[in-house]
This record gives C-alpha cells, sequence and structure tokens, in this order.
C-alpha cells in the first residue's frame, strides 16, 4: 500500500512512518501541512492518508474534503489527541481514527480491519458489460485495460473488446483496490497483467500486455504519476 502522512509535527510524521515501516510497509509520503498534501495527491495516488486534525491554514477534516474529492478511493485515517472529532471523521467517510499516542497494535489493527474490508469489497465486484447481443459479468482480474468512448468505456478481455455504460472516472474509484492505475485521461490499466514497459517520445511510457497483441501509451502527466507511485 501507498500511505501518506500528514502532520504539522515532525516528531509525529516521523513516529508513524517508523511505525509503518516496523510493519513491513515502505511507500510512504509525508507532508507538513494541507497545501503540501493537495499538491502531492495530484502528482501521485494514494491507498492510505494518516491525518492529523488541528493543523493550521487547513485542518485534517478540510483536508479530508479536498482529498477525497481528487482521489475517491484513497482511504482517510486521521489522528489527533482528542477524541470529539470522531463523529464529523466517520462522516467524511474516515475508514479509522487513532487517538494519540496510540500504540504499534492499535495502528496494526486499524489496517487489518482495513485491509479485511476491502478483501470483502473486492470479492464482490464484478462489471456487468455487453457487445452486441452479448452480456459479460467480468471480475477484475479478466481486464488488461479501460479506454473512455464518448458516453461508455471499452472493457478489453482476452475475448476481446465489451462496453459499459460507466464513466471512467467512477471505474477509477471502483476498481483502484484491484491495481488498475490510469496513466492515461482515456486509459486505466490492470498493472498485474503488464508485460513491458517501454520509455517513448516526451517521456510518456508504453505499456504491453501478458496474453494479448494490445498496447496502450501513457499521458506525459499519467507517466509522471505512474513514476512518482512505484519509485
Amino acid at each position: 500500500m501507498n500511505f501518506l502522512i500528514v502532520d504539522d509535527e515532525p516528531l509525529a510524521r516521523s513516529r508513524l512512518e517508523r511505525m509503518l515501516r516496523t510493519l513491513g510497509y515502505e511507500q510512504i509520503s509525508v507532508a507538513a501541512h494541507g497545501l503540501q498534501a493537495l499538491e502531492a495527491a495530484r502528482e501521485a495516488s494514494f491507498d492510505i492518508a494518516f491525518l492529523d486534525i488541528n493543523m493550521p491554514q487547513m485542518n485534517g477534516l478540510d483536508l479530508g474534503y479536498e482529498l477525497r474529492y481528487l482521489q475517491p478511493q484513497m482511504g482517510i485515517i486521521f489522528q489527533t489527541a482528542y477524541s470529539e472529532h470522531a463523529l464529523e471523521a466517520f462522516d467524511i467517510g474516515a475508514v479509522g481514527y487513532l487517538v494519540k499516542p496510540y500504540s504499534l497494535d492499535q495502528l496494526s489493527k486499524v489496517l487489518e480491519r482495513l485491509d479485511a474490508e476491502r478483501t470483502r469489497q473486492r470479492a464482490e465486484v464484478r462489471l456487468m458489460s455487453k457487445n452486441g447481443e452479448s452480456y459479460f459479468l467480468l471480475r477484475p482480474e479478466e481486464i488488461y485495460y479501460i479506454k473512455a468512448d464518448l458516453s461508455e468505456v471499452m472493457v478489453r478481455t482476452k475475448k476481446g473488446f465489451s462496453y459499459l455504460s460507466k464513466k471512467i472516472s467512477d471505474l477509477q474509484s471502483l476498481l483502484s483496490p484491484y491495481h488498475f492505475v490510469q496513466v492515461h485521461r482515456s486509459y486505466l490499466i490492470n498493472i498485474d497483467t503488464i508485460k513491458t514497459m517501454e520509455t517513448i517520445e516526451q517521456s510518456k511510457i508504453r505499456f504491453s500486455f501478458e496474453g494479448i497483441n494490445d498496447t496502450v501509451e501513457s499521458s506525459k502527466d499519467g507517466a509522471k504519476a505512474f513514476r512518482n507511485r512505484f519509485a
């Protein structure tokens, strides 16, 4: 998982980062205030953001709304020295609430609950697509990539293309837990199906896939976000 820690206290940021690394997590970014966090969220995708509530300029609750707008799939865990904000935090859609100083065991249990919930949700997701008079009930792992096509999207599986009446932005939120990444405003790709990656003009990336001959080219911004996420 890719984490973002937002806290105006340097000691609190470094303590949480150490705890996450102790639990075996390595992809961790930090921000000292809300504006820095929003800039990071525009550059890369995050699975979990830990937000301190009492921060100057922009408090964690306001920041939570902004981050969920930018990345609807992001899980928000609030951390604070006070418990009176818990109800409002969960109204935002928080997946966890930690009262400082919390222990490594408390942090671990919050992340375990989140992982269990995402596993349950993944087991339930199916996409109903159509090609002519034929309908397909697709699991996310069957899909190589998704391409925006006017008011709907084209879904590529080993059997070919089918169509789905959804916006690509809605699917990006739904499929992010299944390792789908938006590399272009018109393309979502399943990174578990990538065979090769090739840098092309303007530092864009051309992706090929296991089992099919198709390639997908990222945008310049999409390539930058992809590299930032997996660097």
